[in-house]
């Protein structure tokens, strides 16, 4: 969670553009009026982006681990009921190793090494769809701020066609994955270590699957109910029933985003995650019901 936090922040830094602002305020022939506009329509599509982006990296990570630890547990339950049972796993069967689990589990980060700048830019093009008709002097209530982050999270996955925001946690091909891993461990591309690839292959597809379903929208707008939750918090003082020029909310929505990626034994909006009710029933049926191995 601390790389992808700081990929994040690093992708959709906005301290320059304030600092751009703070210098044209100081010096007011610094910036002409296009110019200051058009840094605060920048700052604006940012912070939603940023806050959004964390909302769903963070989200879709928190159920893609649990995810990988069920089926990896469902798998190695039934190697070792085969090995009870007296089957005879022959070498080169579709048991995984240990080098295997690593393998599956290592696929954790995919998003924060490789899937982070397609999922920013995507977001960044919802969130313009989005606030393009949303002035900076416009009053916002914190309920349309809510429904703001809803729209960009919808209309990011409308734009995602076929589910293809699966591309960005879960990699697509997993042998070109493991030469990628092997490179990257090695420095050049070492076959050997392409180790149990078809079955990296059949658990990567099985997650692909199970991401597929509804959890994510249910856990998606909970976790956008509690970062509201936390803008009210951070406001403190009550808010008008009109609310307040969007502009004056801003950097509290950008700030939003770093509670959002912190690392899980301290992170609130991850046990919320863990302890909605649909979600532990999800898993509970998910490792009783796995599609059919292939």
């Amino acid at each position: 969670m601390h790389y992808l936090r700081s990929r994040i922040m690093e992708e959709l830094d906005i301290s320059h553009l304030t600092e751009r602002l703070m210098h044209g305020k100081g010096e007011p022939s610094a910036l002409t009026p296009k110019e200051k506009y058009d840094t605060w329509e920048k700052i604006k599509i940012l912070s939603f982006t940023r806050t959004v982006s964390s909302i769903w990296a963070m989200t879709l990570l928190s159920l893609y681990v649990r995810v990988q630890v069920t089926i990896l547990g469902r798998h190695l339950y039934l190697d070792f009921a085969r090995v009870t049972d007296g089957a005879q796993l022959q070498e080169g069967s579709d048991t995984f190793g240990k080098n295997g689990h690593k393998d599956f589990l290592a696929t954790a980060d995919y998003l924060a090494t490789y899937g982070i700048n397609a999922l920013i830019t995507k977001m960044q093009h919802a969130a313009t769809d989005i606030l393009k008709e949303k002035q900076l002097k416009d009053p916002m209530s914190i309920d349309q701020v809510l429904e703001t982050i809803l729209q960009i999270l919808n209309q990011f996955m409308g734009l995602c066609e076929d589910n293809s925001w699966i591309n960005y946690l879960v990699p697509e091909n997993a042998n070109l994955y493991a030469q990628l891993m092997a490179v990257s461990s090695s420095g050049f591309d070492d076959s050997s270590l392409l180790k149990d690839v078809r079955k990296l292959d059949q658990l990567m597809s099985e997650t692909r699957i199970v991401l597929s379903r509804n959890i994510m929208d249910r856990s998606l707008k909970k976790i956008a109910g509690v970062v509201i939750e936390d803008l009210a918090v951070q406001i403190g003082t009550p808010i008008p029933p009109s609310g307040l020029p969007l502009a004056k909310l801003l950097a509290k929505v950008a700030q939003l985003s770093l509670p959002l990626l912190e690392e899980p034994n301290k992170n609130k909006h991850i046990q919320i995650i863990r302890s909605m009710p649909e979600v532990e029933l999800f898993y509970t049926f998910l490792y009783a019901n796995m599609p059919p191995e292939t």
